[in-house]
């Protein structure tokens, strides 16, 4: 007999999984890789990382360093496996993606609380409680089952009201290369400000060899999308080419601003910069960091080559782009996760509109929670949104339903402090010493 189900083997489902079964509940947990596949996934691993392999800064002066202990503090596995394969990556936390997900499908797999099923699952399952972290690549046979649920809830709520329910953008990720093929006599080991040492590579250019480039991916060819289907991407990770067509400099003081990094050859600040980041920890791979891009293959092969350092470059992965499916939550969500038409079924993951690996594995966390507190009959958890994870939950449980877009955690969504402090660092302190206070214990 099992007492919680959980669809959906990423992040948010394996975190809720884990927390589910950490806390006594018998837990089936379905993943349909390999049965079924999507456009992103490479592999049949729990919590594979289809896109960076950074989970953001680990400062504890940021917003995402404060999530991190939230989660911490909670026993996440997500965490747990992060902290045991992490690459340099200065003041972020970046990971071996191989690795990182071997260690979380092996321990819940290793769980005697869990049962894994390799299944693709087309309905919502009649079992209660059940979580729905199928996340942003939800398969279309029960993306329309979910659309049909939530639609005919709206329509309850008010037969008048225009249910679109389900909204979308695309994500596009960046390309991977060997790093064996990257000329180091060209590119320089550095981190911006030297902050963590020389955990990037930077290509550096001059303003002819920049100039050269952004006219060159302003004359791209992009990978077709389908026609019927409106473009929308997420604000915070715009493919280069939307950057490159906003204008001359907005790459330059986006992802490939030379600020905080010099050259040693010139010994100046390079006009623009090209980072790389180590995907594992032996430098076999490196990410170009900032470069989602949906240019056709052949494209990025010829303009990227044209970066300093990367001319014999080895795309060990191009970039590439798919469509991600969120739902309207501050039409159907709780703060706890329950969907407002029946508690006993709960959703985690950018399914919801959280954004952000790890502010993925948090709705899970949460759900998981939940769940087992909605199994015993007892009351359910909201989040004080004066914490990193809460303020997030409650921020897309009750953001505008007609204009909602998917939101990492940011120091902008916590509420203000009650004595008001000027100085942006202390004021930052002073909001992560106020979550940490307020921070629940949760069993």
């Amino acid at each position: 007999m099992t007492d919680v189900v959980v669809v959906g083997g990423g992040l948010a489902g394996s975190e809720a999984a884990w927390q589910a079964a950490e806390r006594g509940a018998r837990v089936r947990l379905y993943e349909m890789r390999p049965v079924s596949s999507t456009p992103a996934h490479k592999t049949d691993r729990m919590a594979e990382l289809v896109c960076s392999n950074s989970l953001k800064s680990d400062s504890p002066d940021d917003c995402h360093g404060l999530l991190k202990r939230e989660l911490t503090s909670y026993g996440s596995v997500i965490m747990l496996a992060a902290r045991a394969h992490a690459v340099p990556a200065g003041s972020a936390l970046a990971v071996d993606r191989d690795a990182f997900a071997a260690e979380v499908t092996a321990r819940l797999a290793r769980h005697p609380g869990i049962t894994i099923v390799r299944e693709e699952i087309k309905a919502i399952p009649e079992e209660k409680p059940v979580i729905i972290a199928t996340g942003p690549l939800t398969s279309d046979r029960l993306a329309g089952v979910l659309r049909d649920r939530f639609v005919d809830y709206l329509a309850s709520q008010d037969p008048s009201a225009n249910t679109r329910d389900m909204l979308y953008f695309y994500d596009a990720i960046s390309p991977i290369i060997a790093g064996d093929s990257i000329d180091r006599t060209v590119a320089f080991a550095a981190s911006r400000y030297d902050k963590g040492g020389d955990d990037y590579l930077n290509c550096p250019m001059t303003r002819e060899e920049y100039r050269l480039f952004w006219q060159s991916i302003r004359a791209a060819e992009l990978a077709p999308i389908h026609p019927f289907e409106e473009v929308r991407y997420f604000e915070g990770c715009l493919p280069i080419e939307v950057l490159a067509a906003r204008g001359e400099d907005t790459l330059r003081f986006g992802p490939m601003k030379p600020v905080g990094l010099i050259d040693p050859l010139t010994g100046r600040q390079p006009y623009a910069v090209v980072q790389l980041r180590m995907e594992n920890l032996e430098g076999a791979m490196y990410n170009m960091v900032g470069f989602q891009t949906r240019l056709k293959w052949g494209e990025q092969r010829r303009i990227l080559q044209m970066i300093p350092g990367l001319g014999i470059a080895d795309f060990l992965r191009y970039g590439s782009i798919h469509r991600n499916t969120f739902i309207a939550a501050p039409a159907l969500l709780q703060e706890t996760m329950q969907f407002k038409g029946d508690p006993g079924i709960l959703l985690a993951g950018q399914l919801t509109g959280v954004e952000g690996y790890l502010e993925s594995a948090g709705s899970g966390l949460l759900a998981g929670i939940n769940a087992v507190r909605f199994l015993r009959g007892e009351a359910t958890v909201v989040l004080p949104p004066t914490t990193a994870l809460g303020s997030l939950i409650h921020h897309i449980c009750h953001a505008d339903p007609r204009t909602f877009q998917p939101m990492n955690v940011n120091f902008g969504l916590l509420p203000p402090l009650d004595a008001p402090v000027r100085a942006k660092r202390e004021r930052r302190q002073a909001l992560i010493a106020r979550a940490l206070r307020d921070l629940p214990g949760l069993t």
